[in-house]
C-alpha cells in the first residue's frame, strides 16, 4: 500500500547525534519536524539498565546494538581492479540500529579539530610551498574555519556534558590541558576524568621526554551536572562496559540521554520508526527535493512531503541515500569527475601492546575514554618540512579495554593460547597489560571513493554502497614516523615486553582487530560545487533545501574522533537554517 502523510516543515533522515541536534534546534525554533529513523526507539530506563548493560557476550561479542549485516551491509575492496564482496563480519564497522544511532553506543571520546584540519590547502601553500605530496593525494579545504564552529563546539560540550581540561582559553595557555588545541572560549562543562594506573605512567614517561600530555576530553560525565536541555547527568562509574554499550547510569553522553528526552516532548516533534528511507524525491525541475519516500515495517512505501530535507543518517548511509536519489553527479573513478561518494577518507592508526611484570593496572576500572595523550606529532601541531608527508597522530594511553572476553588474547608473544600455560599467562597478563593507540590523519585520494554495487543489493532490492579503499602513500609515510614515537615511548615505560604495529604498512582490510570505526567523507563540503557535494554550510550544490550531515560532509580526517565536529557543525548548519534560510530560502552561498 501506498501513503502519504501530511506535509512537516522538515524531514529528519536518521536520528543520532546529528539527527536529533537539528531536531532540537529546529523544533524550539518552531518548526514542525518529522524525523524518520530505521531502528526501533529504545528506552534507556529499560533498555540499558546497568543489570543489562554488562553482558559482554551480547554486546561486546555478538554486537547487539549495531546494524545486522542479514539487515543491510555494504560490500569493499581495496582497489578499482577487484570485485567487491559484502561484510559478513563488523570488524570496525560501527553503525547503529536503534534511534540514538552510533551515538547510542559509541566510545565518547570527544574531540575538537585543530584549526589546521580544516584550511590544509591553504596551510601547504603558506608553510610548505616546495613540498611535494603523495600522488593523487585531494587535500582541500572545508570552506569553514574553526573560528566559524568554535560557539557551536562550546555549545554542544554543554549539553554533552563533556568532561575534559582546556589547554588554550581565549587564546592563553592554561598550563593544564591540550596546549596544542584551538583557542576556546570556555572551560568543559565538567572535570577530567581521574587517571588509571596505566595513564599515570604514560604521563610520568612522556613528561620526562619533553612532551606535553593530557587527559583527553570525553562523553563519560566527570561531575553531577545539568545540561542546557534540563536534564540531569551523573558522575561516571568506570564500570568499563562503554563502548559498543547503552549507559543506564545517565553517565554516557549520548542522543538518548542529553536531547531526546526534551525533543519527545515537543508537540511539533513528530518520530517514525522502523522506517527506512529509500530516495529523496525531486521537483518536477530537479532544483529542489519535495520530501523523501520510505518504506514502513509493514513494507507499506509511505511519501513524507517537507519543506526542507535533513539528511542525518551514518556517512555510508548518507552518501548511498544521494546515489540513490541521483541527487548530484557520482563520482567516476576512470574519469575523476563527479562528487558524490568522492573524497572517501578513514582513519590511520599505529598501535603498541605491552606487558609488566608487577604491576596492578586494574583495567576493569575504565571508560571508553579514559586516556592520557600527547599532540605534540597530532595533524600540523610539528614541522613536516622534507618527511614527504602530511598530517600525523595523537599518541594515547587507552584505558578502555577491560572486559575479560576481549582480553584473552593479550599475551606476551610466545604465550600457547590454551591449556594450563595460557590460564597462567592470562591471569598474570590481566593485570600487567596495557595499550598505546596512535590515532592518525586520513587525506582523500583519487582511487578512495564510494560507489552503488553493480551486484549486490538490499532487502528492497536496491543497490549496496561499495566501498573501494587502501592506505594511500601519505598513510604509510605518516604511519612510519609515528611507529618510530610510539616505539621510542614503549622503551621507556619499563614495560618487560611490548609488540607494536602500523596498519598501513599492510593492506587494509574491514576485518582487522582493533582497527578504527571512522569511515569518512564521500559527499564533502567546500567551496567549490566540481569538488564538493554540500557548501559550507552543508547545503546540497544542486538542491537548496536539502542538507546533508555527519561525517560525511568531511573532506579529510583529523587525528581525532570525528563526533564532537559532527556536532558542532550540525549545530552550525541548524544557526544558519533558522537565521538566514527560512527568511530567504535558496543557496546560501551567494
Amino acid at each position: 500500500m501506498n501513503y502519504k502523510r501530511p506535509k512537516a516543515d522538515v524531514v529528519v533522515v536518521g536520528l543520532g547525534w546529528a539527527g536529533s541536534l537539528i531536531a532540537e534546534e529546529l523544533t524550539r525554533a518552531g518548526l514542525n519536524v518529522v524525523a524518520i529513523e530505521q531502528g526501533p526507539w529504545h528506552d534507556t530506563h529499560t533498555n540499558y539498565t546497568p543489570t543489562l548493560s554488562a553482558d559482554e557476550l551480547r554486546y561486546g561479542r555478538r554486537r547487539e546494538m549495531l546494524r545486522p549485516p542479514s539487515k543491510e551491509t555494504v560490500t569493499y575492496r581495496n582497489n578499482s581492479s577487484q570485485t567487491a564482496r559484502p561484510i559478513r563480519d563488523w570488524s570496525y564497522w560501527v553503525q547503529g540500529y536503534n534511534v540514538g544511532g552510533a551515538g547510542t553506543h559509541w566510545a565518547v571520546n570527544s574531540w575538537r579539530f585543530t584549526p589546521a584540519d580544516f584550511t590544509m590547502a591553504t596551510r601547504v601553500k603558506e608553510r610548505y610551498p616546495n613540498e611535494k605530496l603523495a600522488d593523487g593525494l585531494i587535500v582541500q579545504d572545508w570552506g569553514v574555519t574553526y573560528d566559524d564552529l568554535e560557539v557551536h563546539y562550546d555549545r554542544f560540550e554543554k549539553i554533552a556534558g563533556i568532561s575534559g581540561e582546556a589547554g588554550v582559553i581565549n587564546g592563553k595557555k592554561t598550563g593544564k590541558g591540550n596546549p596544542f588545541e584551538g583557542s576556546r572560549t570556555n572551560e568543559y562543562p565538567t572535570p577530567p576524568l581521574v587517571r588509571s594506573r596505566w595513564n599515570d605512567i604514560f604521563h610520568k614517561t612522556t613528561t620526562e621526554m619533553g612532551y606535553h600530555p593530557f587527559p583527553i576530553p570525553a562523553g563519560t560525565i566527570g561531575a553531577p551536572y545539568k545540561n542546557p536541555l534540563g536534564i540531569e547527568l551523573a558522575p561516571c562509574t568506570y564500570c568499563g562496559f562503554c563502548g559498543f554499550y547503552g549507559c543506564g547510569n545517565f553517565s554516557k553522553s549520548s542522543p538518548n540521554i542529553c536531547v531526546l528526552p526534551a525533543l519527545m516532548d515537543r508537540r511539533n516533534m513528530t518520530l517514525l520508526t522502523e522506517c527506512t528511507v529509500t530516495k529523496i524525491e525531486k521537483s518536477k525541475d530537479g532544483k529542489t527535493a519535495t520530501g523523501v519516500t520510505f518504506i514502513d515495517s509493514n513494507g507499506d512505501t509511505g511519501f513524507q512531503p517537507a519543506d526542507i530535507v535533513c539528511v542525518t543518517a551514518f556517512q555510508l548511509d548518507n552518501v548511498r541515500l544521494l546515489l540513490l536519489s541521483e541527487l548530484g553527479k557520482p563520482y567516476d573513478h576512470a574519469r575523476q569527475e563527479g562528487v558524490v561518494g568522492r573524497g572517501y577518507n578513514f582513519q590511520t592508526m599505529n598501535y603498541a601492546w605491552l606487558y609488566f611484570e608487577d604491576e596492578a593496572l586494574n583495567p576493569f576500572i575504565s571508560t571508553g575514554a579514559l586516556a592520557t595523550r600527547i599532540d605534540n606529532f597530532n595533524g600540523d601541531n610539528f614541522d613536516h618540512t622534507g618527511l614527504g608527508f602530511l598530517g600525523g597522530a595523537g599518541i594515547q594511553s587507552l584505558s578502555d579495554q577491560a572486559t575479560p572476553l576481549s582480553m584473552t588474547d593479550r599475551l606476551p608473544e610466545g604465550t600457547k593460547k590454551w591449556g594450563s600455560e595460557w590460564k597462567h599467562a592470562f591471569k598474570h597478563s590481566y593485570q600487567n597489560y596495557a595499550k598505546i593507540q596512535g590515532q592518525g590523519t586520513s587525506y582523500s585520494h583519487v582511487d578512495a571513493y564510494l560507489s552503488l554495487d553493480p551486484t549486490y543489493k538490499d532487502e528492497y532490492g536496491l543497490p549496496l554502497i561499495r566501498q573501494t579503499f587502501d592506505y594511500n602513500e601519505n598513510d604509510r609515510r605518516m604511519a612510519r614516523y609515528i611507529h618510530e614515537r610510539v616505539k621510542e615511548i614503549c622503551a621507556k615505560t619499563g614495560a618487560k615486553s611490548w609488540k607494536t604495529k602500523a596498519y598501513p604498512d599492510s593492506h587494509n582490510s574491514p576485518y582487522t582487530p582493533y582497527d578504527s570505526g571512522h569511515t569518512i567523507g564521500g559527499a564533502a563540503m567546500g567551496l567549490d560545487p566540481n569538488t564538493s557535494v554540500v557548501n559550507r554550510y552543508q547545503q546540497h550544490w544542486d538542491a537548496h533545501n536539502v542538507f546533508v550531515m555527519g561525517a560525511s560532509s568531511y573532506p579529510n580526517n583529523a587525528g581525532y574522533n570525528p563526533t564532537e565536529t559532527l556536532a558542532a557543525l550540525t549545530l552550525w548548519t541548524a544557526h544558519h537554517i533558522i537565521n538566514d534560510y527560512i527568511k530567504n530560502p535558496g543557496s546560501l552561498v551567494r
